[in-house]
């Protein structure tokens, strides 16, 4: 099982890079330090209970990137959905509210196709998995500060 980890992360890595220099929608790199969601998700467990849901992929700023933390997330769904062969799901991208609507439509989708991927390298068949992206349509989290752009930015899976 370890090896399958190891050369599902070795694909994932090769998938990431490939899609990165496909990508259409010019990301600024410089715009993210201070803004992770892991400093934001820091920051808010130390304030209280933490807001972030357990089965919701976070991403940072201007990235759709999935980071180690949240593959036991999406394996977790991959899991459910193989124990639910007639399962499908849909996979939302969301974006906090930075950003042109059309640019924050692109990127949720972008995250969305990450998590669909990553479902996919453990097993979940693309046809059972639709992505679609929210952009910052819709929120979880009202506000103008990093707390509440790192809960909005974010995938989740969901059944349709």
């Amino acid at each position: 099982m370890r090896n399958f980890h190891k050369a599902a992360l070795t694909v994932l890595a090769g998938s990431v890079l490939l899609l990165a220099g496909c990508s259409s929608v010019q990301l600024d790199e410089s715009a993210k330090q201070g803004t992770s969601a892991a400093e934001a998700m820091a920051r808010a467990k130390a304030q209280s209970a933490s807001p972030f849901k357990p089965d919701s992929v976070y991403f940072d700023f201007d990235s759709y990137t999935v980071k180690p933390e949240y593959i036991p997330v999406i394996e977790r769904h991959a899991r459910a959905l193989i124990a639910s062969p007639k399962q499908a799901v849909q996979v939302q991208g969301n974006t906090d509210s930075r950003g042109s609507r059309e640019y924050n439509l692109a990127l949720g989708q972008k995250r969305s196709e990450a998590v669909k991927q990553r479902l996919q390298l453990f097993g979940v068949p693309a046809s059972r998995i639709e992505a679609v992206s929210f952009g910052s349509e819709k929120p979880v989290a009202s506000g103008e500060n990093e707390e509440a752009w790192a809960l909005n930015r974010r995938a989740d899976v969901v059944a349709p």
